[in-house]
Parts: structure tokens; sequence; C-alpha cells
């Protein structure tokens, strides 16, 4: 598949193509002989892909690993513009990508036909790959899962035609997608616990990006743990088993497999920070909020949300501390705290950084987020 045989160097670096030699090199792999008549729009795509060098590669493992997808992506390839561009958006942006589409070819056709999902669609989807790859041990088939549902949101993301406005749709779908995975973590330590310890009763709540549904594609995952007995069982018993759910439900989503990782889950935000327990009754939390927490511990809780485990449980937690993330307002000093804290973060920031420190330098992210939830907790409290 050639472009232009006598100077393709110049042509190539005109359409985005770094490696302009390695890029003639792949286009006349025999793998992509197939689309040779389809040359002039295929690099069309190439140069609208984040990296076309990483696309054009990603392209041709995909067709070397294709097997009995190979003529059906093809024709997809070759017939469907639209196919065609979210195929080689999402080559271009992420080489994890391309390593599970080469290992899972038959996934091209989630990029193709990713719509958007409810959370409760994204847990069974979800359940059902969990089920469906009996070779595989739990956590490994939740990373497989995990990846195909991320594969169709990048694919629409990188093809919005409106990326701005599509952005909080990715930031919620992403948010999803991890509410999901952590509710198959839990599913799995819990099983695993079964017969260490009496049953329990135990919630993950989602806190910062994933609970205000605004995640990004690289992100820790924000969370704060509940527990409480079943009913007649022994308050420390459970909390013991709770203590060692949590830390294996962190673990099915951090831990490096054969498969990979999907992201850190950090349950520092919880009461007392690392200094406090992993795992709360929703007394113990309610307790705390009311003679304990600072005035940011109340920020915080504006963003919480059940995210996976006992629903009902989740919903009994926020039901106990919502209500005196309104009374932070009332706090002595309230506002002064707000501020404080929010230069305890400015003096954090390396001085060589504090320019351009898109997030937590002056006039960044942060400080948005700081204002904004300011009129909220001042707001609030008269006004839904």
């Amino acid at each position: 598949m050639s472009t232009s045989p006598s100077r393709p160097g110049p042509t190539l670096a005109r359409r985005g193509f770094t490696d302009t030699r390695k890029a003639q090199t792949l286009l006349e792999d025999p793998a992509m002989e197939p689309l040779v008549e389809e040359s002039s729009v295929l690099l069309a795509g190439l140069s609208r892909a984040a990296d076309p060098d990483a696309a054009l590669l990603g392209l041709v493992r995909l067709l070397e690993a294709a097997g009995p997808e190979h003529d059906a992506l093809v024709s997809a390839l070759r017939e469907d513009e639209a196919a065609r561009d979210r195929i080689i958006g999402a080559l271009g942006v992420s080489t994890a990508l391309i390593d599970h589409l080469v290992a899972h070819p038959e996934h091209w056709r989630d990029a193709v036909d990713a719509r958007e999902m409810t959370p409760e669609e994204r847990t069974e989807a979800l359940i059902a790959e969990v089920a469906a790859q009996e070779d595989l041990e739990p956590q490994d088939a939740m990373r497989v899962g995990y990846r195909r549902q991320l594969l169709g949101i990048v694919a629409r993301d990188v093809t919005a035609a409106d990326p701005v406005a599509d952005l909080p749709l990715v930031g919620t779908a992403l948010a999803d997608l991890a509410g999901s995975a952590l509710e198959i973590a839990v599913r799995i330590a819990l099983d695993e616990h079964a017969e260490q310890g009496p049953p329990i009763r135990f919630a993950v709540i989602g806190m910062g990006k994933a609970g205000g549904r605004e995640l990004n594609y690289i992100s820790d995952v924000d969370v704060i743990f509940v527990a409480e007995p079943v009913e007649g069982g022994d308050e420390a018993e459970a909390l013991e088993v709770a203590a060692k759910v949590a830390t294996r439900a962190m673990h099915a989503c951090s831990d490096a497999t054969a498969h990979g990782s999907l992201w850190p889950v950090d349950a520092a935000l919880r009461p007392e920070g690392k200094q406090g327990p992993l795992v709360r009754t929703v007394a113990s939390h309610r307790t705390y909020y009311e003679r304990w927490a600072k005035t940011w511990e109340f920020q915080a809780l504006l963003k919480a949300r059940h995210l996976a485990g006992d629903a009902t449980l989740g919903a009994e937690y926020l039901g106990a501390v919502k209500p005196l993330v309104w009374e932070a307002a009332s706090r002595e000093d309230f506002v002064d705290d707000v501020q404080a804290m929010r230069r305890r973060v400015e003096e954090h920031i390396p001085s060589a950084e504090a320019k351009r420190q898109l997030k937590l330098g002056p006039g960044g992210l942060r400080d948005v987020e700081f204002s904004v939830q300011l009129l909220q907790l001042v707001h609030g409290r008269t006004d839904e």
C-alpha cells in the first residue's frame, strides 16, 4: 500500500507522521494489502488520529491478529467511515488499548458499536464478562471486561463532533465504569472471605472525581468504606472482616497481573485519613463528622455517593452524613478554614511548578472547585 513512491517522506510528514520511513514500511506491510484501494481515505483517517504513527502500527498489529474477525474488520475499515474513524481514533491514543485489541481482536466491534450506557448496564455487562471468561481468574476477567468498555468510551470520545460539550459525558462514563469494576472487586472479596468470619453488610462510597461522576482517564479512585454486621452479629468481628474485604477489593483493582491493572483505590479521605480505621460503621462515621471533622472534610462530602456494594447501606451512610454537610457553614471561622486549607495546598507546590500547575496552582482547577464548594456550603442550606 504505497503513498507517493517517489517522495513518501514529505507526504507522510504533512499528514502528521513523525517517523515517515517506518510509516512507509508499515503502509507496505502485507497486512495492509486488503486496504490498498482505500489508501487515501485511510491516510486521511490516520492523519486525524492523536498519534498517526501509533495508530498505523496498531492497525497493522490488529490486522495481523484479527483471525476469524479479519474479513469483517477489513470490510468495516473499507466501507464504514464512522467505524473506520472510531477504530483508528482509539488506536491512536493508547498503546494499552492497542495491546488489548491485539489480544482480543473481536472487541473492535465494541469500539464501533459503543453507545451511552447506564451504570446498571455497565455493571451487568461486566458481570457477564467475568462469568463468560471461565478460564481466567475473576480479577483478570474484570480487567478484560473493563478495557472492553473503556475502548467504547475512548472511541466515542475521540470521534465526538463537539469534544468540549461531550466532556461531562466522558467523565460520567468513566466514573460509572469505575463503580462497576469496584462492584466486581467487592463481590470477589466477599466471596473469598465468606468462610473467614461472619456475614457483613459492606458498601463503597465514591468520593472526589469518582463521586462527582467527573473521572478522567488517569486518576485514582477515591473511596470511603462503610460496613455493618448483619442483624444479631458482632460489630467488632464484622469490622475485622470488612477491613479484609476492603483491602482485597482495593488490590483486586490496583494489583498488576498478567492482564495489567486498573487504577489505585485511595481511601485517604476517610475519617482520620490514613491514620484512621479503613472501615467504620454508619454510627462511627456520623460521630466523627459531628465531633471532629474539619471544614474541608464537609467539602469533600459534597461529592459523596454510593459507588458499589450494598446500596441500602450506602443510602444509610449518605442519610446520616449529608445533613451535617449543610451545617458546616455555621461553624466558627468557616470561611477562614476554607481559605487556610487552600493556602496549605499552594504551599506544597514546588516553586518551579507554581505558575504552570493547572490543578493546584493559583487560578487553577482547585481554586475553581474551592470557590464553588464554598458557595454550595453557604447557600445550599436554604437553596436546593
